[in-house]
């Protein structure tokens, strides 16, 4: 019988071999095939390493992989903007995470299958934890936060899949190889209300952000419990119960707008308080190799992400009017002038100078990453400069940056949104609380937000979204949401322009851009994509799941 890949393998597994992965080191020292769960659930030591194995999951550490292991990887987090109107992966049309929103997707897709299996994977961490951590000797509230972050861990896991799949199923214990065979999927609405109570129960449990200490950053805080909260909320039109919910979090007052947005995706600003949750490295022991997959291929880099012209048109003039390439404020010898300057945080342009070298793209060059040039060089003209350390001269596959999972800026941004679907009153004291200190934070300092017309907040509240949040791993799910994905997702894209270049602009047939601009890819979203399929070669050992 066909088992491997399969949902089986991962909730048929016990013991010390779900372990394996983040106590390596103490666990050399017994065989696995000798250790069993009665020899490792005896000390709190135990107890907390079992908990690290939970939280690491399968996150791939110290490699350049390009597959998901893990939702809170950075391939898992980063790489879904492209399946959205934000980047494009230097791999071509026939990637994996394209294929989510071009018109073909199926049941076969890689990522799918992997974002199923990681989820199940770490399921069964967790149902073997709560299974065995009562058999472990130690202070009452220890073990009670202990198994609020693992049940906060599953729901997670839960949340997402509810998100992609909707009906999938839903399992809370350690299984038999038979009765795994034989799952059947959980109604949608079930899982969906096991979440909201597991979140809300583990909320009531674990410490509030600032009532942990510096040792322990990066475990669950009540604030980062509600906050997924209030994500399956809000992505289920709960908007009454998600305002109440977020509200929550700004009364608590634990967490703030930093001052400085681009080096809150750094070392030096990794544990500032607007993060309420995030994914731990540590440089060399259990690192990141996203600088060496996103650093342009000048500096030795795979270029991996090639940001969407769409991203860049969508950054604001600083006087808060809608870009234009026709506006007197537009400089195309320097895109990111009289721009929010979250522009310059997140992309790197024609001509831009990241760590002294001069990061050059236009098509009549003959070195440096010209766009289309070669496999590691941009596909749209245009590079990724968040989550790039200027001040980091190791191995570039050895960063220690964490990845943000969730921060206090969502929070504030999702309140206000909330607040708007709920039909609630908006007023300048709830936007000056919400989207204008997001906005107004001493970095970015773009003008207030004034309107209250919800038609018209709306769509600012959308583009601020995704503006504040590019690259962290929300837009996809935000146009699944919103419903609007059939819509801004068929259509064709396009990166930087290059007017008066001497060779000739990549176009799409004969048809010329107007501005000049490179063609890069069209989306053909369709209505059945809001719904991944279940991966077919789960369907094949199980066709319940079908």
């Amino acid at each position: 019988m066909k088992t491997l890949y399969s949902i089986k393998r991962w909730l048929a597994l016990s013991g010390v071999l779900l372990l394996a992965g983040a106590c390596q080191k103490e666990l050399d020292k017994f065989p696995l095939d000798e250790f069993s769960t009665e020899q490792f659930w005896t000390t709190e030591k135990d107890a907390m390493l079992a908990l690290t194995a939970v939280y690491r999951g399968n996150i791939t550490m110290n490699a350049t992989h390009t597959v998901v292991t893990d939702w809170w990887d950075y391939v898992g987090l980063i790489w879904l903007d492209f399946a959205t109107d934000n980047a494009y992966d230097k791999r071509g049309d026939n990637s994996v995470f394209h294929t989510l929103s071009n018109g073909t997707l199926t049941p076969s897709n890689i990522t799918v299958r992997e974002y199923w299996q990681s989820s199940y994977a770490k399921i069964a961490r967790c149902n073997d934890f709560l299974a065995n951590i009562n058999k472990v000797a130690m202070d009452v509230s220890k073990k009670e936060r202990l198994i609020a972050e693992v049940r906060f861990i599953r729901a997670c896991q839960y949340f997402y899949m509810s998100q992609y799949w909707g009906s999938v199923p839903l399992v809370t214990r350690l299984l038999s190889l038979e009765e795994a065979n034989n799952l059947t999927k959980t109604p949608k609405e079930e899982v969906i209300s096991f979440v909201t109570t597991e979140l809300t129960e583990a909320a009531a449990v674990l410490p509030r952000h600032k009532d942990i200490p510096a040792a322990e950053r990066g475990r669950a805080s009540r604030q980062a419990a509600l906050a997924f909260l209030g994500r399956m909320q809000l992505g289920e039109g709960k908007f009454a119960e998600a305002a109440s919910t977020y509200k929550t979090i700004i009364d608590y007052n634990d967490n703030l707008i930093d001052p400085d947005y681009a080096a809150l995706f750094l070392v030096s600003k990794e544990n500032s308080n607007e993060i309420i949750f995030s994914t731990q490295y540590i440089e060399n022991l259990t690192a990141n190799a996203l600088h060496r997959q996103i650093y342009p291929a000048v500096l030795g880099g795979f270029h991996h992400i090639s940001p969407l012209g769409s991203l860049v048109e969508a950054h604001d003039f600083t006087n808060g009017t809608p870009f234009s390439y026709t506006s007197p404020l537009y400089d195309p010898q320097d895109p990111a002038k009289n721009r929010d300057p979250r522009l310059q945080y997140n992309i790197l342009f024609n001509g831009s100078t990241f760590k002294g070298v001069r990061y050059v793209t236009h098509p009549d060059s003959t070195k440096g990453d010209v766009i289309g040039s070669a496999v590691q060089t941009t596909a749209t003209g245009y590079g990724i400069r968040k989550f790039l350390d200027e001040g980091f001269s190791g191995n570039p596959v050895n960063y220690g940056g964490n990845i943000p999972v969730i921060r206090y800026a969502e929070v504030l941004l999702s309140y206000l949104e909330a607040k708007l679907e709920a039909g609630q009153a908006i007023d300048q004291g709830l936007l000056d609380a919400t989207i204008n200190r997001v906005r107004g934070r001493a970095s970015v300092n773009m003008p207030p937000v004034i309107q209250t017309d919800p038609t018209l907040l709306r769509e600012m509240v959308r583009k601020e979204r995704r503006v504040e949040t590019a690259f962290e791993g929300i837009r996809y799910w935000d146009l699944l949401r919103w419903r609007i994905a059939d819509r801004v997702l068929r259509a064709d894209f396009y990166g930087a322009p290059f007017p008066n270049t001497k060779k000739a602009i990549r176009r799409k047939g004969t048809t010329t851009d107007p501005f000049s601009r490179w063609f890069v890819t069209t989306r053909n979203f369709r209505p059945q994509d809001y719904q991944w399929p279940i991966p077919q070669s789960e369907v094949n050992i199980n066709p319940n799941l079908q």
